[in-house]
């Protein structure tokens, strides 16, 4: 698990910025090297910036980085100071004795990996797509954000004060907050970052990663945090408008002032996190709007629009679609929409590519599904669906026009699992991960049952990263202090895979990784790694042939999940709750007998595994049973 570094600054005094570095061997390079304010060295090793007070007084509340330009400079002192070291140990004639040339060789390995872990941590997240796997790289090392999502209206940083026990208690390491244009830019060019800063710092003292959301000229299909400058100007600033000519609650996207107005905040935005977060990475991710789209019409019909509907489609566009050059119209039935996602993702994309020249983080967009709860219903867009938003019939349209949009990403609030399966299935390319930022669990979802199912559902399909919407509703217990086993699931999963984040992404990279969740109707089902299976059923199933000292109070939702990873040709991880594993030699086994070698119970601290017990007899003679609040084992099979 990779840990951010505690410590809020004091904003009593200006500040100045120092690098803390944990490295045997670091030397001074022209700057102070300082152990943690709060006495704790980073687990990962990496380097992390804190404010020192100064001597000075008044107020600030400017966060100051090494620049580039210092950093350089750093770095030749150290490469100056590295070459006379390295000369002085191979020179006979100058060298002492064998003694001080090891003590310089030492001192000079240390400095080499101090600062290789140094540049690991310096490097920005970022994706890692390997034999068509993807995953984010943070600080040199694979992470899997176990996230939550905070309710619309709660990114605020006293409301989100209130929030940190609830992230407490679900154990997640990523909260995704959003960033309001309203709030950050009241006055047009007048920007104010307190807020932004708050929230940073509250992430860094609770050990959370972020994702921040854009909520800029489109929020769920309308244009609910724009400035008040904006929305009063509507000669400036010009609003969508319908078949008929009515406008709506939606900023068109065929508007250059639109663009430029959103464009100009954003780069702010990335600029201001890139002062004040550039080396130390709690903010991981950006979305760039917000299910964007327009509910109220299909495109925008103004005579700005319409224009440019009756021209020519874009080259890129018709190349990347196959079809002929001519008009929007050789879309066909299609064309309204066609038009308004080309317009949408070439205004997102713009705003996307000017803050990635300040801070080059992944973004992605998210949107509100065409079908929004995954039944293959005729839907309009624009009425049932904002239009122009990357749903799954205009992914092509988003991938051509939006290449610095990283991610194309569906929220998902289905109640069906195999629906659930349907809707990853549509987003997960080889030129689009699977992230899913938004899908229901907080809270009582209509029709849907065990939802805590979901995060494994994810995982099997390869996704990057998973998060339920709205940890302002997360209650383990209900309004009548009964203890809600819906919300209690949620926080088991997090609380049995945050140990195993680290390894669980490197895993799945790899391709090692399987999961296996129960349904109605599905008492078993088998995952096959080449030589070995195993076997996974489920209550009342698992059982029926051994006392496993009765049923966990979860098993009524019907949300037994399990992840099996495959380590080794005969060694597997295996987390599961309210499930049981046999191990089997895959059909045909040629007689021989799988056994087991053995079962250690555990957890990880980083990527190394701390064995805690040993399970034998009981616990393994009919098969590893897990129950609420779950388990991980490492297996060594053989066979005999």
């Amino acid at each position: 698990m990779q840990a951010l570094p505690r410590g809020r600054p004091t904003r009593t005094a200006p500040t100045s910025w120092v690098y803390t570095g944990f490295a045997a061997g670091l030397p001074p390079v022209g700057t102070k090297i300082l152990q943690a304010t709060n006495g704790s060295r980073d687990p990962k090793g990496i380097y992390t910036s804190r404010r020192v007070r100064s001597t000075r007084s008044g107020p600030s509340r400017q966060a100051r980085i090494f620049s580039r330009h210092q950093m350089k400079c750093h770095v030749k002192k150290f490469l100056i100071w590295c070459r006379q070291v390295w000369a002085k140990c191979f020179s006979v004639v100058r060298m002492r004795s064998r003694g001080t040339c090891m003590r310089l060789f030492g001192r000079t390995a240390g400095m080499l990996l101090a600062l290789g872990i140094f540049m690991r941590a310096a490097e920005l997240p970022r994706l890692e797509h390997a034999n068509g796997r993807y995953t984010l790289m943070i600080d040199g090392h694979p992470y899997f954000p176990l996230g939550a999502q905070v309710g619309n209206s709660s990114g605020w940083p006293a409301k989100l004060a209130e929030l940190w026990p609830k992230a407490e208690a679900l154990h997640l390491n990523t909260l995704e907050v959003p960033v309001y244009w309203k709030q950050m830019e009241p006055k047009e060019g007048a920007f104010d970052d307190t807020v932004l800063e708050d929230v940073i710092w509250q992430a860094r003292e609770h050990h959370v990663r972020l994702v921040l959301s854009w909520f800029g000229t489109w929020k769920n299909g309308k244009m609910h945090y724009v400035p008040g400058w904006v929305k009063q100007d509507t000669q400036r600033f010009p609003r969508m408008r319908t078949r008929a000519g009515q406008p709506i609650d939606v900023l068109s996207a065929n508007a250059p002032a639109n663009l430029e107005a959103d464009r100009k905040a954003f780069v702010h935005l990335m600029g201001k996190l890139k002062q004040i977060d550039g080396d130390q990475h709690a903010v991981i991710l950006v979305q760039v709007e917000n299910e964007s789209g327009a509910l109220g019409s299909v495109r925008d019909f103004s005579p700005m629009a319409q224009k440019q509907f009756d021209g020519a489609v874009p080259a890129a566009l018709t190349k990347a679609m196959g079809k002929q050059p001519g008009t929007w119209k050789v879309f066909g039935d299609d064309a309204d929409e066609t038009f308004q996602a080309w317009s949408v993702a070439s205004y997102i994309n713009a705003i996307a590519a000017a803050g990635k020249q300040e801070m080059a983080l992944p973004m992605y967009v998210n949107n509100w599904l065409k079908s929004p709860r995954g039944y293959p219903i005729l839907t309009i867009p624009g009425d049932d669906y904002p239009s122009g938003g990357p749903t799954s019939n205009m992914l092509a349209v988003w991938k051509a026009a939006a290449p610095a949009i990283d991610i194309l990403a569906p929220d998902i609030y289905v109640p069906n699992t195999a629906r659930y399966r349907d809707v990853m299935e549509q987003f997960k390319r080889p030129d689009n991960p699977l992230f899913i930022p938004e899908t229901q669990g907080f809270g009582h979802f209509p029709g849907a049952l065990g939802t805590a199912r979901n995060l494994f559902v994810a995982i099997g399909a390869g996704a990057i990263g998973f998060a339920p919407f709205g940890i302002d509703n997360f209650a383990p217990t209900g309004a009548d202090g009964k203890l809600d086993y819906e919300q209690i699931g949620l926080a088991q999963n997090y609380e049995l895979l945050r140990p195993m984040d680290d390894e669980l992404a490197a895993l799945q990279l790899e391709g090692k990784v399987k999961t296996a969740v129960e349904e109605p109707g599905l008492a078993q089902a088998e995952l096959t790694f080449g030589r070995w299976s195993a076997l996974v059923s489920f209550p009342p199933e698992y059982t029926q042939s051994a006392d496993t000292g009765g049923l966990s109070p979860t098993v009524a939702l019907q949300m037994g999940r399990v992840l099996v990873a495959q380590l080794g040709p005969d060694e597997f991880l295996v987390a599961g709750i309210d499930a049981r594993v046999n191990f089997r030699l895959t059909p045909p086994a040629g007689g021989k007998q799988a056994q087991l070698l053995t079962v250690e119970q555990g957890t990880y601290k980083g990527t190394n595994w701390q064995p805690t017990r040993l399970w034998n007899g009981d616990e393994t003679d009919a098969g590893l049973n897990f129950k609420a609040p779950g388990s991980i084992v490492r297996v060594k099979l053989g066979t005999y």
